[in-house]
């Protein structure tokens, strides 16, 4: 390496300590609230002010999924496996940073776990049914106990029906599980299923349950709000006549929610080849508690972001789910706060980025002065904002 290069690097390495050092006084400063204290000890103050003490080791970060049959929990398995390995192991097996999958509903019940169980930092949850619970106000004012750390993908309603129901009309008066009450499904497929004026006979089952009771004729139709392809789903379709119901695009579903369609490459024991099926999908999230900066689990789930986000490119391989192909770490969610070292992590890969991109059209050669330099890379910088 030339003498100018290792200049080069050893101000850009300066610059980013810098930053970083000042953004952490900030973020240190910044927690004023009575419910964050500066103190180490892992408390939660929910709506309820119930108070609890974590008996989790301090390496081990709480993940709350959806049920053990969707691909929410799936995915947690994956970060969960991914992570541990590659790790230095302590003198008793310990590792520096453990992930937890906890069991779910996928529903309202994560995000109230995460703001008041022992234990639970984070949570895979709907971003429709966080901004209800926000705007409910049932817990208070959650802007400021709840932050998120990456949006994630879609979540598809898979509405199953036995063989003779063809359409949602063929619905009324029919009994259709929506899965267990404050999940995912409950509270929203009810909500759409009104809206599109279908008159049902509701249960409130879990998914094997719902199976049980279709197969025996007394269930007409179950709802599933999960990531395609939802592997349990696919085995259970495998083995009984199901078919999947168009879900339409409505105008009164825009607001909150995605068009999206099944195809015969996530069933294929239910899709033929050229078959598929329109429903709509909702935008799930990470989020997470939002401990305060000098609390040791916010030190944790600093450390799982770095792991996370440095190891991100492995989630993206054959082995794992292909619905992580559409995760984009950089993505706001507007109106939520990002986990601050998230935000930070970000902002240092973009200038890192930007750095080398300076460097490839200004060569080593071209100039000696790092002030110089350095103010030709801020400017730099502005006229390529945009690009």
């Amino acid at each position: 390496m030339s003498a100018f290069r290792a200049i080069l690097v050893g101000l850009f390495t300066a610059l980013m300590a810098t930053a970083w050092i000042g953004e952490r006084v900030d973020g240190c400063a910044a927690q004023t609230s009575p419910t964050q204290s500066a103190k180490a000890s892992p408390r939660k103050q929910g709506g309820d002010d119930k108070g609890v003490t974590i008996s989790e080791s301090r390496y081990t970060a709480g993940l709350v999924t959806g049920t053990p049959q969707s691909t929410e929990f799936a995915i947690a398995q994956e970060i969960a496996t991914t992570l541990a390995t590659g790790q230095e192991t302590g003198p008793h097996g310990q590792t520096a940073l453990r992930v937890l999958p906890i069991v779910g509903n996928g529903g309202v019940r994560n995000v109230i776990d995460v703001l008041t169980l022992a234990g639970a930092d984070m949570a895979i949850a709907p971003v429709v049914l966080v901004a209800r619970l926000q705007d409910a106000r049932t817990l208070g004012d959650i802007r400021g106990k709840l932050v998120y750390i990456t949006l994630l993908f879609g979540e598809e309603f898979h509405l199953i029906a036995r063989p003779e129901i063809k359409t949602l009309a063929d619905l009324a008066g029919k009994r259709i599980n929506l899965g267990e009450e404050g999940s995912a499904g409950a509270v929203l497929g009810r909500e759409v299923l009104n809206s599109l004026d279908v008159k049902f006979d509701e249960t409130n089952l879990s998914l094997e349950a719902a199976f049980d009771e279709m197969r025996k004729g007394r269930l007409s139709a179950t709802l599933l709000i999960s990531a395609k392809p939802v592997t349990s789903l696919a085995r259970y379709a495998q083995f009984n006549a199901v078919s999947f119901l168009p879900i339409p695009y409505s105008s009164a579903l825009r607001r909150d929610y995605l068009p999206s369609t099944l195809r015969h490459e996530d069933y294929p024991s239910v899709l033929g080849v050229d078959e598929s099926v329109d429903t709509i999908a909702i935008k799930a999230a990470l989020f997470a508690y939002n401990w305060p900066s000098r609390n040791e689990r916010y030190d944790l789930l600093e450390s799982f972001v770095q792991t996370f986000f440095s190891r991100f490119a492995e989630f993206l391989g054959d082995d794992h789910h292909p619905r992580w192909r559409e995760v984009n770490l950089a993505e706001p969610l507007p109106g939520w706060q990002r986990f601050r070292p998230a935000d930070r992590w970000l902002q240092r890969q973009a200038l890192r980025s930007a750095f080398d991109r300076f460097l490839e059209q200004h060569p080593a050669n071209d100039r000696s002065d790092r002030e110089t330099l350095f103010r030709d890379f801020l400017r730099w910088r502005e006229r390529n904002k945009d690009k």
